[in-house]
């Protein structure tokens, strides 16, 4: 059964930048749709970026769009998420999710634990 572990997460000034990463172990991550999301205390988890199995197509959540960057290494079974000018409001714990379907498809059958990216002066 696929598994996913998340890392890269930390504590970073407004304006700085981390680079999370989503690695597989169990099966071929390139043959799944994958998809970062994040949950903010108290608040609802929410997606933020996908990246299909199809044609490694992606998409963004509007609050991210032009800061954020999905790819996948496929030699090291792994996706990534750059996340450039890093804002507070970005707080939050954050999981990849990988599933069969689509990006398209609302619920993902393989969670990680999460990585918490703090980001504060």
């Amino acid at each position: 059964q696929l598994r996913v572990v998340e890392s890269g997460g930390g504590l970073v000034q407004p304006g700085g930048s981390l680079r999370l990463a989503c690695a597989a172990s169990g099966g071929t991550l390139s043959l799944y749709s994958v998809g970062w999301f994040r949950q903010a205390p108290g608040k609802d988890v929410e997606r933020i970026s996908c990246i299909t199995n199809v044609d490694a197509s992606t998409s963004y959540r509007d609050s991210v769009k032009g800061r954020f960057t999905i790819s996948r290494d496929n030699d090291k079974n792994t996706v990534f998420l750059q996340m450039d000018n890093l804002e507070p409001d970005d707080t939050a714990l954050y999981l990849c999710a990988a599933d069969w379907g689509t990006c398209k498809k609302k619920e993902f059958d393989y969670w990680g634990q999460g990585t918490q990216v703090t980001v504060s002066s």
